[in-house]
């Protein structure tokens, strides 16, 4: 059973930085695509950036050249980098994993519990 673990959200105000990590047991972290998606209250859950085994990336619009998905495998762990956060990034942000390559659609088998991103103006 895959388990994937969240941390490193909190409250930051706008313009700031935050780096979510997300921690995979071994059967979730062999996968072939993980991804982060986040959900605000009343929204869908959107794709904001995911990375396959190969490493080749893709990005939400409403993040690219702020957001950054990397992984260690080393360490089965998944980082999303986050800078110049605005307002509306504000959400529950989760991972999640899967060995089929959904990319940005929500149909990954391995979720997360998710950690929560405050961004105020």
């Amino acid at each position: 059973q895959g388990t994937l673990v969240e941390s490193g959200g909190g409250s930051v105000q706008a313009g700031g930085s935050l780096r979510l990590s997300c921690a995979a047991n071994r059967d979730a972290y062999g996968s072939s695509c993980f991804g982060w998606f986040r959900q605000a209250p009343g929204k869908e859950r959107e794709g904001v950036a995911v990375i396959d085994s190969d490493g080749s990336t893709s990005y939400a619009d409403s993040v690219k050249g702020r957001f950054t998905i990397s992984k260690d495998n080393a360490k089965r762990t998944l980082y999303l980098q986050m800078n110049s956060l605005k307002p509306e990034d504000s959400a529950m942000y989760y991972c999640a994993a899967d060995r089929v390559a959904w990319w940005l659609l929500p149909e990954y088998n391995y979720w997360g519990q998710g950690t929560q991103v405050t961004v105020s103006s």
